[in-house]
């Protein structure tokens, strides 16, 4: 039996990239790896020659390249998003290494589609882009010097997920419960926040970091689809009993 190519649900995702040349490198890295779908979310410049140019030879993945508006786009309808970050952050989320992050990617893939994203060229990603995410990688680079060119962290992480792909074992998986998506996991922090409002638990004047704290929770605990629906039922339940001391 033929093994299903995993490696095309994986999205590599270019946050705000500043020089299209490394939208064109990296292009060319993801091609030598069998990697194909590229979302930029902002770029500076998209279409443009320096990216063509860069490519060489990777033209098609850079045809079929979608340019998103805002993060929320480019990780719709995604199971699960690994952020790529040199630096260690407090709160932070789980930290894997390159080489553990790409088996984990690929152990969810089947389920869907899974996003692995990358900052801009200057100051990587926001702690707000962070908070979109469920898992963090790192390149183990010298700790004197971790600066990375986009293209080559794109490269580094293309390899890894190559070699995950490569070193799967060839027999029937057992059924997996249906992981979460992006849209369901936004919603039930929409919801979580509301509620939190409309009982006096978070003011929306002072929120602090509540929210911030609650997502990487989440995150940490990687919730089903059918787990998802399960807090939410709680939360609508919480909610009706709100109303009804509200309105006896």
């Amino acid at each position: 039996m033929k093994k299903p190519n995993t490696l095309n649900n994986i999205r590599i995702v270019l946050s705000h990239t500043s020089h299209p040349g490394n939208i064109g490198a990296a292009a060319r890295a993801m091609k030598t790896m069998g990697l194909e779908n590229l979302y930029l979310v902002n770029p500076k410049a998209f279409p443009d020659p320096v990216a063509d140019a860069r490519a060489a030879g990777a033209s098609d993945v850079l045809e079929n390249t979608r340019v998103c508006a805002t993060l929320d786009e480019a990780l719709a309808g995604t199971v699960l998003a690994v952020a790529v970050t040199a630096r260690r952050r407090d709160l932070s989320h789980e930290m894997l290494s390159a080489h553990q992050a790409a088996s984990r990617m690929l152990a969810l893939a089947p389920q869907g589609a899974v996003a692995l994203l990358f900052g801009t060229e200057m100051s990587g990603l926001s702690n707000a882009e962070l908070d979109k995410c469920q898992l963090l990688a790192t390149i183990p680079a010298n700790p004197e010097f971790t600066s990375l060119n986009l293209a080559s962290a794109v490269q580094i992480l293309a390899y890894e997920l190559r070699m995950a792909f490569l070193g799967e074992a060839e027999v029937p998986a057992a059924k997996a419960l249906e992981a979460a998506s992006f849209e369901d996991v936004e919603r039930f922090y929409q919801h979580l926040e509301r509620t939190m409002i409309d009982t006096g638990f978070l003011d929306p004047a002072c929120p602090g970091r509540l929210m911030q704290r609650l997502r990487r929770l989440f995150a940490r605990a990687r919730p089903e689809k059918e787990e998802v629906s399960i807090l939410r039922g709680v939360l609508t339940s919480v909610e009706k009993f709100t109303n009804k001391s509200k309105n006896p």
